[in-house]
């Protein structure tokens, strides 16, 4: 009877070591910046006040007219209920063509074409040519 043992195979030493490759990351360069829901959330909030904020300070809601009234030639009305454009031109200026009276009072206050006119509001009508 005989008794063999299993013995590992001894591979041959190979006459290059072993080649390990590590990569480096530089020390400077900094990481990529990635935004979460919420970051873009705030990213999106600040450029939307600051184009509001741009808006508000540049862009004119009222721009008056250069003409500078002539003294005497233009009164104020304050807009009572149930009055219109047509109506106020009419009592400031009876004798006159209305359309060219009501035209004078939009270029004098600055109003929207076709905008109601607000109760309260004062505005400049012109009483003689």
């Amino acid at each position: 009877m005989s008794i063999t043992f299993d013995q590992p195979r001894i591979a041959a030493p190979s006459l290059r070591p072993a080649v390990t490759r590590t990569t480096y990351r530089a020390v400077d360069a900094p990481a990529p910046v990635r935004l979460t829901g919420r970051g873009r959330v705030a990213v999106v909030s600040v450029a939307l006040a600051v184009l509001s904020t741009l808006a508000v300070v540049f862009g004119s809601a009222v721009v008056a007219t250069d003409e500078a009234p002539v003294e005497g030639t233009v009164t104020t009305v304050t807009v009572q209920p149930g009055q219109t454009l047509w109506s106020i031109a009419a009592e400031a200026r009876p004798d006159a063509d209305i359309r060219s009276t009501v035209d004078q009072i939009v270029r004098l206050n600055a109003l929207e074409d076709g905008a109601p006119l607000p109760i309260g509001a004062t505005l400049a009508v012109p009483v003689q040519d």
